[in-house]
């Protein structure tokens, strides 16, 4: 019996909540390893994808600008200083083709490209006092736009869930509840008329071909933000035409706000892939951890590995109780159990509820245990 008890002990050693948490934190930490191997190899795709489409151009224009510029030096004796200097004055001088760009329709168009985090950098300040306002505006404000958008994406999608349960339940469909890929569809639509009619819209204003009019607003909308092209830098538009101005300002707020309602129906798949993920893998190392349950020890106390008793590892019994091979049932050589089949073999299988008080149950009183014998009795 004291044998027995010093088993129980050994068992009860065996932390089974930290085993599953290890075993689901390793199935984590190989998911993120993975995620990070898998953005790194895009990223370096992406530096050989673009290396090779635009070096051989860079390349070009880079000889093309230096052959303009010395023929530029050389038919008006033009000194290096004097170029330099040009060059400070032409650069300096392109934010000022829109008109003023901090009066307060230029500064309400630079705090939109703030709170939005596009940064175009086609106007900055230039004060440290400017500077230091636009940190803070821009702590304060980027997590408030963050959130208007995100609502502002909330309450299209509910709208778009209700516009097609309606359409479903006209058109006779069995299933009348909008699914998520229903509503991924919807406000990718959606996007996409949205980029569509504003590359047309800055393609008439700002005299760009279509093309490039469609990769600003894609541009725009991402909140990536280059800068080599920006809206209404031509013609004084930011002073003389506010109609223009104001559409400009509703295609970033509202074109944001669908494109983050396309965001969030992402990221809550992403989250629902998770959390389903997360709940299997736990489950798998429950399971696992049940398994393990039963262990062998040898004489010494030493934890014997690879011994496990699975359901599948039923015997014949020959009693016509539910014991295994008629030697651990109560009605048949009580002592082997006791002095041979517990300390003398190499598998050890307790069951808590075997012994109360010091004393074995009867056959009729035994718990089967879902974790590894179907059929075993005392």
């Amino acid at each position: 019996m004291q044998q027995m008890l010093k088993a129980f002990a050994r068992l009860e050693e065996i932390d089974l909540f930290e085993f599953v948490v290890h075993c689901i934190m390793k199935r984590q930490n190989v998911r993120t390893l993975s995620l990070v191997v898998c953005t790194f190899t895009y990223l370096l795709i992406g530096a050989a994808v673009f290396d090779s489409l635009e070096s051989a151009t860079e390349a070009k224009r880079w000889e093309f600008l230096q052959a303009v510029k010395n023929n530029f030096v050389t038919k008006y004796n033009v000194s290096a200083e004097d170029y330099r200097m040009i060059e400070i004055v032409i650069i300096e001088n392109k934010p000022h083709k829109a008109g003023p760009q901090w009066k307060f329709a230029g500064a309400f168009y630079f705090a939109t490209v703030v709170l939005a985090m596009i940064g175009y950098g086609h106007s900055t300040p230039t004060t440290v006092a400017g500077k230091l306002f636009t940190m803070f505006y821009a702590m304060v404000g980027i997590p408030l736009g963050l959130v208007m958008f995100q609502s502002i994406g909330e309450r299209l999608n509910k709208v778009a869930s209700v516009i097609i349960r309606r359409a479903k339940r006209a058109s006779g469909a069995k299933s009348t509840d909008a699914t998520e890929m229903n509503l991924m569809l919807a406000t990718g639509m959606l996007s996409s008329i949205i980029i569509t009619t504003g590359a047309a819209v800055f393609s008439r204003y700002e005299g760009w071909s279509y093309f490039d009019s469609f990769y600003y607003c894609f541009v725009t909308l991402t909140t990536i933000g280059f800068g080599d092209y920006v809206a209404l830098q031509n013609d004084q538009a930011l002073t003389s035409k506010p109609g223009y101005v104001a559409l400009s300002l509703v295609f970033i707020l509202f074109g944001l706000a669908v494109v983050a309602a396309s965001i969030n129906l992402l990221v809550l798949r992403f989250m629902t892939m998770q959390a389903e993920d997360a709940k299997r893998d736990e489950e798998e190392a429950q399971h696992q951890a049940i398994i393990n349950q039963a262990l062998a020890f040898d004489d010494n106390g030493k934890l014997l590995e690879h011994y496990c008793i699975t359901e599948n590892d039923e015997r014949a019994s020959n009693c016509p109780c539910t014991c295994m091979d008629g030697t651990r049932c109560h009605n048949h050589q009580n002592d082997i159990f006791v002095d041979e089949v517990l300390f003398d073999y190499p598998v050890l299988f307790i069951d808590p509820v075997i012994f109360v008080d010091e004393e074995m149950l009867e056959p009729e009183d035994i718990v089967e245990s879902p974790i590894c014998i179907k059929r075993a009795s005392v």
